[in-house]
């Protein structure tokens, strides 16, 4: 992930962790979390959102239930009402994630 992303990462920032959805990625770094979105059919257009641990406000998760095959992440960010929210499958533990998150904002 290091190489792969080095575009986008500022001097001395190292990936730390990294969670990879269907097609979008959570890149946790020494500095920030990346949301990496790939877009369009051939996921070719990708939207790189930054957020410094610093910036989040407070974030929730919920679980997939018996009809509700998918989790959902919801991140608050300072300065913005309405959350990033990102749906998970069964695949990507949440709680974990969840878990890494709290580590970073928490420091």
């Amino acid at each position: 992930m290091q190489n792969e992303y080095a575009n986008v990462l500022a001097e001395n920032e190292q990936v730390e962790k990294a969670y990879k959805l269907i097609r979008d990625i959570f890149i946790f770094t020494s500095k920030r979390l990346i949301l990496v979105d790939k877009q369009g059919m051939t996921g070719k257009k990708i939207e790189y959102h930054s957020i410094p641990y610093r910036s989040i406000t407070h974030f929730s998760i919920e679980t997939a239930g018996n009809f509700d095959l998918d989790a959902e992440l919801k991140i608050w960010i300072s300065g913005t009402q309405a959350p990033i929210q990102k749906q998970f499958n069964k695949n990507l533990n949440i709680y974990e994630l969840q878990s890494v998150l709290a580590s970073y904002i928490l420091k």
